[in-house]
């Protein structure tokens, strides 16, 4: 069944009553993929994080224990789900070894070489400007730092059918690599959607 236009809508940018409604939903349903992604970026305990898209801030959760020394950041275009993020992490913000800001991927806010890693889940369907995106995520990006982004492609149909066209754009795994080389990015290693509409993941490096 198609997913009404106007929770496709909330699902890219949560606002108001639904959103938070959304948000809460949400936070459940992508848990196990955040964890998987955390895996894969590898952090070290003094590296520089960042979580694009990062909704409720569970992620943040999550990293934060794993960089002691380091740092987390996270961006999201919504409002509603910045204010989630920052109660979920108050704690670590009010150190100053967490921070979020409502932002655009394709206009990030902080200078050249801040990170050692960035995330991305389940948000790439949102981005207006794919090639744009993963050059200003190059940019912030340090030499060899690492990127990984989990997405639906649409190589699995049935996984994807209900989500709205208008709203939702399931780029293919050729698409999305080719802009990541382009964009600087190099050992891009992927993963498949699975049959069960999991994810794909993309793992990358900036070139150095």
């Amino acid at each position: 069944m198609r997913r009404p236009l106007i929770i496709a809508r909330q699902s890219g940018h949560p606002r108001g009553w639904l959103g938070r409604t959304i948000a809460a939903i949400m936070v459940h349903e992508t848990a196990a993929i955040n964890r998987t992604v955390i895996t894969a970026l590898n952090v070290g305990p003094g590296d520089h994080v960042l979580d694009i898209g990062c909704g409720s801030g569970l992620s943040i959760a999550l990293l934060a224990p794993l960089v002691p020394q380091g740092s987390v950041s996270g961006i999201d275009p919504s409002a509603v789900m910045i204010d989630r993020a920052k109660a979920r992490n108050r704690e670590q913000i009010a150190a100053r070894r967490a921070m979020v800001a409502v932002a655009s991927v394709e206009q990030l806010p902080f200078v050249e070489d801040t990170f050692d890693a960035v995330m991305s889940v389940h948000t790439l369907y949102f981005w207006a400007d794919l090639k744009r995106a993963l050059t200003d995520i190059a940019r912030v990006l340090r030499s060899d730092g690492r990127l990984v982004l989990a997405f639906r492609t649409g190589a699995n149909p049935a996984a994807t059918a209900s989500f709205p066209s208008e709203i939702y754009n399931f780029r293919s795994m050729a698409e999305i690599t080719d802009a990541a080389v382009q964009a600087g990015f190099v050992d891009c290693g992927t993963t498949p959607d699975g049959p069960n509409g999991e994810p794909a993941l993309l793992v990358a490096r900036k070139q150095s």
